[in-house]
């Protein structure tokens, strides 16, 4: 397979995968609260990681800043799973889902700013048109 079709498969795998990361929650929370819901999270996110660490032969990459990057990944993974379990427990799924969907806003405005990377006009009213949709999910 060439790398746009390998990346496109890769790319519809993330979003049922995570489709499912956004639904799943709204059942864990009616049975578990939020920071037992997290727990259990994690224990399967060590699940994953010792699958993919017995993949890469008990050898990853090192690099400190790479390490540092991939903690801090982690970490704000983790805290904004844990707010999106508080979200959910105390409001419809559907609503939530949208609402934390619009984080690719922040990652285009921490791109530019840190990055330096372009904004293109067609990207700016996107980003303006997601603003507007985060305030009529909201209301």
């Amino acid at each position: 397979m060439d790398k746009v079709n390998t990346g496109f498969i890769f790319a519809l795998a993330a979003l049922v995968l995570w489709g499912f990361w956004g639904f799943l929650p709204k059942l864990t929370v009616g049975y578990i609260g939020p920071k037992s819901a997290l727990v259990w999270e994690v224990v399967g996110s060590i699940l994953v990681g010792v699958v993919v660490l017995v993949m890469l032969g008990f050898k990853p990459e090192t690099h400190p800043r790479g390490v540092l990057l991939g903690i801090l990944t982690g970490i704000f993974a983790l805290l904004g799973a844990l707010a999106f379990l508080y979200a959910v427990r105390k409001s419809n799924v559907s609503v939530i889902v949208a609402l934390t969907a619009l984080y690719p806003v922040v990652v285009i405005l921490l791109s530019y700013f840190i990055l330096h990377e372009n904004i293109t006009i067609k990207q700016g009213v996107g980003m303006v048109f997601a603003l507007i949709a985060l305030v009529l999910f909201s209301g």
